[in-house]
């Protein structure tokens, strides 16, 4: 993957020919698609640059993690311990977790957006700002560090990407920055957010095996140990926010608009029902 800083040189050159496309031919029309790639990829590098702000774990890291925990068996949610041990007895199925875990987020999301633009151009924009808006607001609660269960050393769960040889963490000993953003799982989001986009604006009788990816998505962030119950929860709490903001926002304009935009009153009659001229 990209570094916040070639994310956003990449982002930053397609923006900049894009717009320089459109400075030297105002009549014609530049391609789309280096915006919309360009805009992406500064969102992808935001979400680098915060995880690199999220500071070295510590024990508070842990204690969060371990409050998370706790609350959920308070709440009597299914342990994740409980899933990762239906999965741990079988090797292919823990490596194909891990390599789901590692590629399939993106990779999805990547060929969603072009899906989106090319076959569904009316609903892009409102998709790309749910996106941003849900990365935004993700990236900003991960600000405060919290440690996933696989670093929480008495409960028990295993880093099953680094029995395997699988982590892109790679083996510097103490914390990464980013592997204490456990909370909430963008993961988990992105994959809620495909699905209800491909649901909603898609008429294929094919549309709903798209959930596969998202209950495919929880599960395997669980069971390989990287995130909680409650990491999902909030996620698609922010989703259903990010949608439920723009709704409003789109209420209040239209309301703006009927209310500063009446349309004339029609000229009065006269007893004989022709237009009143004086």
């Amino acid at each position: 993957m990209w570094s916040w800083q070639e994310a956003v040189a990449i982002g930053g050159t397609l923006l900049a020919v894009w717009a320089l496309f459109r400075w030297l031919r105002p009549d014609a029309r530049p391609t789309p698609y280096l915006r919309e790639a360009g805009l992406v990829i500064l969102l992808y590098a935001l979400w680098q640059f915060a995880g690199s702000l999220s500071g070295p774990g510590d024990v508070a890291a842990l204690s969060r993690g371990q409050w998370i925990w706790n609350t959920e068996r308070t709440l009597h949610l299914p342990s994740e311990h409980t899933i990762q041990g239906w999965l741990l007895p079988h090797p292919l199925l823990v490596q194909a977790a891990n390599l789901y875990y590692d590629t399939m987020h993106f990779t999805l999301m990547i060929i969603f957006l072009f899906w989106l633009f090319i076959r569904h151009r009316d609903a892009y924009p409102r998709w790309r700002t749910t996106l941003a808006l849900l990365t935004a607001s993700s990236l900003l609660i991960q600000l405060i560090p919290v440690a996933p269960p696989r670093m929480v050393a008495n409960l028990g769960m295993v880093d099953t990407a680094q029995v395997y040889g699988q982590s892109v963490y790679g083996s510097i000993g103490g914390f990464q920055p980013d592997q204490v953003s456990a909370m909430p799982s963008v993961h988990v989001g992105w994959s809620l957010l495909i699905a209800v986009c491909v649901i909603s604006v898609s008429s294929s009788r094919w549309r709903y095996l798209i959930l596969l990816h998202p209950i495919t998505t929880i599960f395997v962030v669980v069971a390989t140990g990287n995130h909680y119950w409650g990491d999902g929860i909030v996620a698609a709490a922010l989703l259903s926010a990010s949608l439920g903001a723009q709704w409003a926002a789109r209420k209040a304009v239209s309301h703006y608009k009927e209310s500063h935009h009446k349309p004339a009153e029609p000229a009065p009659l006269s007893e004989a029902g022709l237009v009143d001229a004086t």
